[in-house]
């Protein structure tokens, strides 16, 4: 095999494994969790250690989880769905 085939597969594996690692940590880079707190607290609840633990399991996808998470911190269910769903969004 060529040098230069072997570089260019060398290269392209690279950045493939590259480009799948900066896919994984995406999506918590544009979490906005400070966005499902401050919903959660303007919908009622008290600023707590479970009202930030709930929102995070909103970035990772558990929506039923963050939501029952501010319904037993305060949060009436829809705001609660809607905090959570904006757990997931890109920061504004």
């Amino acid at each position: 095999m060529r040098t230069s085939t072997r570089i260019a597969g060398v290269l392209t594996g690279l950045t493939l494994a590259l480009g799948g690692t900066a896919a994984l940590v995406a999506p918590a880079a544009f979490a906005d969790i400070p966005a499902c707190t401050q919903m959660a607290v303007q919908a009622g609840a008290e600023m707590t250690d479970s009202v930030t633990a709930a929102c995070h399991r909103g970035v990772v996808g558990d929506l039923q989880g963050c939501v029952s998470g501010l319904t037993a911190a305060g949060v009436p269910g829809g705001a609660a769905t809607g905090a959570c769903r904006a757990a997931a969004l890109e920061p504004r």
